[in-house]
């Protein structure tokens, strides 16, 4: 009992460090990206991006390269989508009562997030067609090889090329502007850059103890980690994302809002997941449970497209109802747990 409430403090803490050095990391490279007067598109696709998303990819990369357990880091990422698509949304439309979402978002960004969650899927399926290790009627596991998890990252490559095409013909219709950058001499650019460093440092090192949190829980408990990481480690790693989009829906930005959680799982699902791979070279994915778990992520993006269109908004009860689909979500998962069912846990 001693050394569970030792990791549940382990989590706890971890969960503080994650949302602290999130907060440090996205301060920072906006700061920097500034001072570098790097291009919108860079700055809104990349840097905060990467800077909202790096919990999820730290999370991905550790798991796999110390604990080889590449199940973990990705039911962290699906788990993380999951929670980035339901909790933040609906506690943002509560909050605002209504969240307006442009077409642009809705016909380009969302439909591309569909896309990529299929993307995902089909990844996950050649590894299983192709490598096979385990072929079960309850067991189905394959490896994934680089040249596999390249093929998400294409795809990313083209999402960032649309929006370079856009970027390009808006400038083009509207004139095209300087890239404005903030005034160098009043910014501390040797302080940035250590924040930065010290926000890299500090997220990697909450994450690995989330992780490690998961590990032992899964081994204390008797269940799988997955189950931990698309709950525990998840809903941690989305706390910068949380905060972030949270705060901007109550400057009534909804679009923007809804924009970076979007980009962001874009983000995580095309490079988080198969970054994991291409640096340990392959990695085993149990295509029976990763099945459903992305069949429930396209369910309730294709949910919250239908809310986004019908309304060009996100309004209360509609976020009323992405938070109770959170709810289920996680019933589900404890059942699953308990062996009530067997849906993803054979």
């Amino acid at each position: 009992m001693g050394e569970l409430l030792l990791y549940i403090g382990i989590i706890l803490i971890s969960t503080f460090a994650v949302w602290k050095g999130g907060s440090l990391l996205e301060e920072s490279s906006e700061k920097l990206s500034d001072y570098y007067r790097l291009p919108p598109l860079i700055q809104g696709t990349i840097i905060t991006a990467v800077g909202s998303s790096f919990p999820e990819l730290a999370a991905t990369v550790l798991s796999t390269l110390l604990h080889g357990k590449f199940d973990l880091g990705v039911s962290a990422i699906v788990g993380s989508a999951i929670f980035n698509i339901l909790v933040i949304p609906g506690i943002s439309a509560v909050l605002v009562k209504r969240m307006p979402a442009d077409l642009s978002l809705i016909y380009k960004d969302t439909q591309y997030y569909i896309i990529s969650v299929f993307i995902l899927f089909i990844s996950f399926a050649l590894a299983y067609i192709y490598y096979p290790i385990v072929v079960t009627p309850n067991n189905m596991e394959g490896t994934m090889t680089r040249w596999i998890a390249f093929i998400p990252i294409v795809f990313y490559g083209l999402y960032l090329f649309i929006q370079g095409m856009e970027t390009r013909d808006y400038r083009r219709d509207h004139g095209k502007r300087a890239v404005l950058g903030v005034d160098k001499g009043s910014v501390n650019i040797r302080k940035d850059w250590i924040k930065l460093i010290v926000s890299l440092v500090l997220i990697v090192a909450s994450v690995e103890g989330l992780v490690s949190g998961a590990i032992f829980l899964g081994e204390f408990f008797n269940t799988p980690d997955f189950i931990w990481g698309i709950t525990i480690v998840a809903g941690a790693t989305s706390i910068p994302d949380a905060v972030v989009s949270i705060k901007i829906a109550r400057k009534f930005k909804g679009s923007i809002s809804l924009g970076n959680v979007i980009g962001s799982n874009i983000f995580d699902l095309l490079v988080a997941v198969p970054v994991g791979v291409l640096i340990a070279g392959s990695a085993v994915v149990n295509f029976t449970m990763a099945a459903p778990l992305m069949l429930f992520l396209a369910l309730i993006t294709i949910i919250m497209f239908i809310f986004l269109r019908t309304n060009l908004a996100l309004v209360r009860w509609e976020g009323i109802v992405l938070l109770i689909l959170y709810v289920l979500f996680v019933v589900w998962m404890v059942l699953e747990t308990l062996g009530i069912s067997s849906i993803v846990i054979k």
